[in-house]
């Protein structure tokens, strides 16, 4: 049996928790819960942007062992809506990213429009690119497709799900649609509307 590459030992933030998740590379966990109960702040703790206890492993490295700039390169937490800190998203960039720009239809010539001319949805999916084009060995992924259509959800699910098993990459996939997480998810966390979990995923 593989051993599982991003492991959550007994995390808590806040009165969320305490969670324990074990994802396999190439795995996704589906996380749902009623709003409110506490998802984001779980996503944020597991990339180490809020305080909290616990601990976190990727390949059996701590979070604490590791440069925190580098484990959230590495465990890269994708926000409902992403901050941008430039006027375009060229200076976003690094590096070549027309593959991921098209499997989300999105036309290069993006790149330099300003983030305020470019729709709800082009945001999100260029959010996501900038995510995957520093290859993280983890997602942790917040509504991914909530301002999205069916064609564009299609399109993210499938890219996610290449890049998943392209680089033995983990998941942790937040979402209100059980359809979708049926989908995407190899196993499930469900929490109360306290924060506290129903279920213990297993990949």
């Amino acid at each position: 049996m593989s051993k599982p590459r991003f492991v959550v030992d007994a995390l808590t933030v806040g009165g969320i928790g305490p969670v324990d998740i074990a994802v396999n590379g190439g795995g996704c966990v589906g996380l749902s819960a009623p709003s409110g109960a506490g998802k984001t702040r779980l996503l944020r703790a597991m990339a180490d942007l809020d305080a909290h206890a616990g601990e976190c492993r990727l390949d059996g490295v701590r979070a604490t062992d590791m440069p925190a700039p580098e484990w959230r390169r590495q465990v890269a937490f994708l926000a409902a809506e992403s901050a941008w800190w430039a006027d375009t998203p060229r200076a976003h960039f690094d590096r070549d990213c027309v593959s991921l720009l098209a499997a989300l239809d999105l036309e290069p010539d993006l790149l330099d429009t300003p983030i305020g001319h470019l729709s709800s949805g082009q945001r999100q999916r260029m959010a996501l690119v900038r995510t995957l084009a520093h290859i993280p060995a983890v997602l942790l992924l917040d509504e991914p497709t909530a301002n999205l259509d069916g064609v564009n959800i299609e399109r993210v699910e499938r890219l996610i799900g290449d890049y998943r098993n392209t680089h033995d990459a983990c998941c942790i996939w937040v979402s209100h649609d059980e359809a979708q997480l049926a989908r995407v998810a190899s196993s499930r966390l469900v929490l109360d509307a306290r924060g506290q979990p129903v279920s213990t995923p297993c990949n």
